[in-house]
């Protein structure tokens, strides 16, 4: 794909889904049409054309991805919880739609009801840039928590990794967004297979990076999956084998990315993507899988068709 970004939509709360009692909410950073090749290099127009059920949600006429960074506000019997924080404000990074950004996330966060003093617990999937921005910003010279009341809940597996590697791309990341978070006391670590909260538990999908999780959402007899990066886009539904340049093990990738789209199949769970909007319905499709978005005010709950209202 040749020529910048089509910049779709910036900022902003969109829809809201029950699983049992938990409300969840998508707060959007970032929405834009083409300029993904260097992240799935295999999704020419060309390949995605072909993929006819990916228009027009996933992508748009002439074969570009339509990809979002946003953050999923759950509202949950035991505590305000945002799970990623993207990109974030004033930061310095390499991707030109990403650098020195001043959107009104907070602003949109804080009008779809989570403002940054009543958030409990910030849950980070991974630590890569575009998940952990928000989880500081820059305040009185110094970058401090977003969130100051809140927990943040950091992957042991994931810190001990990223902590540790010299390379600037790599520190600055860590040293911007998270290492202050840790360095306040507001950090704890945990397991790749823990339960977090009553509602939400963690589950390894690991490849994209080495200590990646998905969450899993439950209550009431209802469960749903925020999938993290397993699945970048849904076109990797179509082509489980298409990897994305920030994968840590390819191999990994592509084998987890065929166990839980198989697993999200054949159980008729909702997946809540970080990387694409609605939440959505996998189906088997021949050899491979599609994802069929569900309405805002349909329940994400497994194998049932059940509507509720806000």
């Amino acid at each position: 794909m040749s020529g910048p970004p089509r910049v779709l939509r910036g900022a902003g709360a969109a829809g809201c889904h029950r699983v049992g009692e938990v409300r969840i909410r998508r707060v959007v950073e970032l929405e834009a049409a083409g300029g993904t090749r260097f992240l799935l290099p295999d999704a020419t127009r060309e390949a995605v054309r072909e993929i006819d059920w990916l228009r027009p949600h996933f992508a748009d006429a002439e074969g570009n991805l339509i990809l979002s960074i946003h953050s999923w506000l759950l509202d949950t019997p035991s505590g305000r919880v945002v799970v990623d924080t993207g990109l974030g404000n004033d930061k310095q990074r390499e991707i030109p739609l990403w650098n020195a950004r001043s959107g009104p996330y907070l602003e949109e966060l804080t009008s779809a009801g989570f403002a940054p003093g009543d958030i409990d617990l910030v849950i980070n999937t991974h630590l890569h840039v575009d998940h952990v921005g928000w989880n500081t910003r820059w305040r009185d010279g110094a970058w401090t928590p977003t969130f100051p009341s809140a927990r943040y809940l950091l992957g042991r597996v994931e810190w001990e990794h990223w902590s540790r590697r010299p390379e600037p791309q790599y520190r600055q990341v860590i040293d911007d967004s998270v290492r202050p978070v840790v360095e306040a006391g507001l950090a704890d670590l945990f397991e790749m297979d823990q339960r977090l909260t009553p509602e939400i538990s963690a589950e390894p999908t690991t490849g994209h990076s080495i200590g990646h999780v998905s969450l899993w959402i439950e209550s009431a007899g209802e469960r749903a999956l925020v999938s993290g990066d397993f699945l970048h886009h849904p076109a990797q539904a179509a082509r489980p084998e298409w990897c994305s340049t920030a994968d840590h093990d390819r191999d990994q990738a592509i084998a987890t990315r065929r166990r839980m789209l198989a697993r999200l199949a054949d159980e008729g769970v909702a997946v809540f993507g970080m990387h694409f909007g609605e939440p959505c319905r996998v189906l088997r499709d021949g050899d491979a899988f599609r994802l069929e978005p569900t309405t805002s005010s349909e329940s994400a709950l497994t194998g049932s068709d059940r509507r509720t209202s806000d």
